[in-house]
């Protein structure tokens, strides 16, 4: 009966060591680098992956136990890959670099599972130095090498050219102004004073035409007739002041008689007093006067005139060139537009003055 007993114990610690050597096996820790040769002041990585099951307790190393010359400047999380029969892949990562060039063996890193400790494979890691050219010194006869350079300020102050800026803005707003200028003189039309030709008349048409226009509006027969008497001397009266050169208008009935006497035959002016004595009755006396009397007076006018009218040449020009005058609007429209080109040639030069200016400028800062 003991005997048995005994056999059964042996058979429990058995199979247990055999399941702890079993799954022990299982356990598998290994590590690797990213590569194994880097410049000096590169960077590797590290990486330790442990093999366990899914509910294992895995416990990496926080920090790198490392020789004398490779730094550890930090560890890297990396996600756990599950593998087949519930088993899966721990790993985590720790970057190193190394300034001095010479061959490390990197210890075994030790990783916790279930609270017993596993021993991943030994590394070596081999610095290599960067190559220097130093057979040439002289830098203009080949390259050279002149180590890192210093922190550089930026070339870029405002003060420089914040001069420049105000100046390119003032150039802009004052074309857009010139622009604006234009298309005000463009809407304004231009006040143009046109010539118009008229034909010049002689003293004796002017008479002619005046006493036409006394027959047209039938004043002979008319029942006033101071009116007609009026426009009939005044008539006589232009006429002789153009024809005689002096000032008639301004002149009694026997003034202008005696000045004709000195220049006329005293004949010819017998009619001419008459009809000035009939027009000064009836303009100041209220004479009555018949109608053969007015038609008489009224062709006494046309002898006088015809007989002393004076023609010019053929030759001589009939017309002369009238300039007519501008009215206020137009006026004021014309100093508008003389105003407008001023102003957009004097904002033209300024524009011109400016470009130049800020060219030189940006010329002398670079």
């Amino acid at each position: 009966m003991r005997d048995c007993q005994m056999k059964r114990i042996f058979c429990f610690l058995f199979l247990c060591a055999a399941f702890s050597i079993s799954a022990a096996s299982q356990v598998k820790v290994e590590s690797s680098l990213s590569a194994v040769e880097m410049l000096i002041g590169q960077q590797v990585q590290l990486t330790v992956k442990a093999t366990a099951s899914a509910d294992a307790d895995v416990q990496f190393p926080k920090e790198a136990q490392l020789p004398v010359g490779v730094e550890f400047l930090g560890a890297v999380d990396m996600p756990t890959e599950k593998m087949a029969d519930g088993m899966c892949c721990y790993q985590r990562g720790y970057v190193l670099t190394s300034f001095d060039d010479t061959l490390y063996y990197l210890p075994p890193f030790k990783v916790t599972i279930d609270g017993k400790e596993f021993e991943c494979n030994k590394l070596a890691l081999k610095v290599l130095p960067v190559e220097i050219d130093t057979t040439y010194v002289d830098e203009y006869n080949g390259p050279r090498y002149y180590g890192p350079k210093t922190i550089q300020d930026n070339p870029f102050e405002w003060g420089d050219w914040s001069l420049i800026f105000w100046l390119s803005t003032l150039m802009l707003l004052l074309l857009a102004l010139s622009y604006y200028l234009y298309l005000r003189l463009r809407d304004n039309k231009p006040v143009i004073a046109k010539i118009r030709i008229v034909k010049r008349l002689l003293p004796h048409q002017k008479a002619m035409q005046a006493i036409e226009e006394i027959k047209a509006d039938k004043m002979v027969s008319s029942e006033d007739p101071k009116a007609y008497y009026t426009r009939l001397t005044d008539a006589l009266r232009h006429y002789i002041e153009e024809r005689y050169g002096f000032n008639a208008m301004e002149m009694t009935s026997s003034e202008i008689i005696g000045r004709l006497m000195s220049t006329d035959d005293p004949k010819s002016l017998d009619e001419l007093r008459q009809l000035f004595f009939t027009a000064d009755l009836v303009k100041f006396a209220k004479y009555s006067t018949l109608i053969n009397e007015n038609d008489a007076n009224l062709v006494n006018a046309i002898e006088f005139i015809n007989q002393t009218k004076i023609e010019e040449p053929q030759s001589a020009s009939g017309e002369r060139s009238v300039k007519a005058e501008l009215t206020a609007e137009e006026k004021r429209s014309q100093s508008s537009r003389f105003i407008l080109k001023t102003a957009i040639g004097a904002i033209l030069a300024m524009c011109v003055v400016l470009f130049v200016y800020i060219s030189f400028t940006v010329y002398q800062l670079l």
